[in-house]
């Protein structure tokens, strides 16, 4: 077979043309619908308008265009199908062999933020999805291009042999059905969020992949980096890296693990996270008292670990960071003196992330976890505590420096796998006992890690006590106050152990599960 034919209609004309300038001197003829048949013409290319293959006018403001028999039989009409070929010839239609759309940028609509209801619908394409359809099922006759990035595979094999080949068709075809289910995707989902259903009876995403990994969280295991279409700012998949080699699987789920969690804090704050579990988080009237605190807490496994921060690193902080291997430093910026001072550092990477929102500002979206055989979703853990509602449940009440404290611990226990546990004082943690399968378990690695700090530090507990004993552990390590959820049928157990030694203990109401 030979292209003869071609209908092109795209809203994203980057290269459309040039493509099509080489399409007609190679004597193919292009059919095209509103600007795209403007833009074409008024480069000199030679165009069909649509109306003149299907003799019917554009109507209701180009809303109903190609939605006609002339253009689809010319589609779906296989080609060695003597009937179909009859039928063809008896009503006069013609062949279409190549098309060429990208859809209404729906995307790029929603995206604005004055976007109203109306004008998200009217940017819903219906003629595009239609036409890439039809095009897609019949490719065994017909090239479908979705992407600009193929107009040059398409025209190097219609130059050397008229036709593309079969396995390019293929491949041309799957990725037209994986862009229209995204394009449906995103319209399901702003439809859903409208209507006040974000969890409906059936559930579609859809991402845009970022990047081919080197591999998995491990060498055998094959991985890709993918993107929501309409990522917030300030978050991993829209930050800009400024040096370094190619991020890992590890270190991606590591570096959203320390953003997720900086972003908890208004006050400059620093977080290092080895195996998506903090290893040392700080505070402080500036970055570099908050990253020295976040280093002295536990100063041994933050080597070779990820490092985020909520304020711009500056050359001072640079200096404190570039004296241990690091893997990554994520941050709003740099300054010039501060990459000056990392870039000398070949392996390490850095990131921009742009402006950071904290955790309470964020609108709670949904994670989505795989399982074998399915998902399972949930809305984000967003959830911010307000002083004003812990309960106090012992007889003597945190002091103000306690309860700063523990407010502290609060927001990181938060992001520690469960069962976690955290002791906090002086603005940073002192102690992280994380993922362990009892309570008491996390109480005593916490402890072990503390040694001498835990003396005077608070505990900050995600879940609740089941019993008194991890109390107990507490006291003896001389800690004088805690926050836990409660909620447990031995909570007077709890109570009763900790004002047996006069500490401190407030619960929350809420828990922080994190597995």
């Amino acid at each position: 077979m030979v292209i003869k034919r071609a209908l092109v209609s795209v809203s994203d004309k980057r290269g459309i043309v040039d493509f099509c300038r080489e399409l007609s001197n190679m004597g193919v003829e292009i059919i095209s619908t509103g600007g795209t048949s403007s833009l074409l013409s008024k480069e000199g290319i030679p165009v069909i308008g649509i109306s003149d293959v299907t003799g019917f006018p554009e109507i209701m403001d180009g809303r109903v265009k190609t939605l006609h028999p002339a253009v689809h039989s010319g589609l779906l009409a296989v080609r060695d199908n003597e009937e179909h070929q009859r039928q063809m010839k008896d009503l006069g239609l013609g062949y279409i062999d190549l098309v060429v759309v990208n859809l209404y940028p729906f995307a790029e609509t929603i995206a604005k933020p004055d976007v109203t209801y109306e004008d998200a619908i009217e940017n819903i394409d219906i003629g595009g999805p239609t036409m890439l359809r039809s095009a897609a099922k019949n490719h065994a006759f017909v090239t479908v291009v979705v992407d600009a990035d193929d107009y040059r595979t398409v025209l190097d094999e219609i130059r050397s042999g008229g036709d593309t080949e079969l396995d390019t068709r293929k491949r041309l075809a799957a990725k037209v059905f994986r862009h229209t289910a995204a394009y449906d995707a995103l319209i399901s989902d702003y439809l859903s969020n409208v209507t006040g259903d974000p969890l409906p009876e059936r559930f579609t995403v859809t991402y845009e992949k970022i990047q081919d990994l080197r591999y998995g969280e491990n060498p055998h295991q094959q991985a890709a980096f993918y993107r929501k279409p309409l990522a917030a700012e300030g978050t991993l998949v829209t930050a800009k890296q400024l040096h370094g080699k190619e991020l890992s699987y590890n270190n991606i789920n590591d570096a959203n693990a320390a953003l997720q969690i900086v972003k908890e804090f208004t006050e400059p704050a620093v977080v290092a996270v080895k195996h998506m579990n903090p290893c040392g988080v700080g505070i402080g009237a500036s970055i570099y008292e908050a990253y020295s605190k976040a280093y002295a807490a536990d100063p041994t496994s933050i080597f070779g670990g990820i490092v985020a921060a909520n304020r711009i690193i500056d050359g001072d902080t640079a200096a404190k960071l570039s004296e241990i291997f690091l893997e990554i430093i994520l941050a709003p910026g740099f300054t010039q003196e501060a990459l000056d001072i990392l870039t000398k550092k070949k392996n390490i990477r850095l990131l921009d992330t742009g402006e950071l929102d904290s955790a309470h500002d964020r609108t709670s979206q949904f994670v989505v976890t795989s399982i074998d055989g399915g998902m399972i979703v949930q809305q984000s853990d967003v959830h911010a505590i307000d002083p004003a509602d812990l309960q106090v449940v012992t007889d003597r009440a945190p002091s103000e420096e306690e309860l700063k404290q523990l407010l502290f611990g609060w927001k990181v226990v938060k992001h520690v796998k469960s069962n976690a546990i955290v002791l906090a004082a002086d603005n940073m943690t002192v102690g992280v006992g994380a993922g362990q399968m009892n309570r008491v378990g996390a109480a005593k690695i916490a402890i072990e890690q503390a040694g001498e700090k835990s003396k005077g530090a608070v505990l900050a507990s995600d879940a609740f006590f089941p019993m008194g004993d991890t109390l107990e552990m507490a006291a003896k390590a001389g800690i004088t106050a805690v926050i836990q959820p409660g909620g447990s049928i031995k909570d007077e157990e709890s109570i009763k152990v900790a004002n047996q030694y006069g500490i401190a203990m407030v619960f929350t109401g809420v828990r922080h599960f994190k597995h």
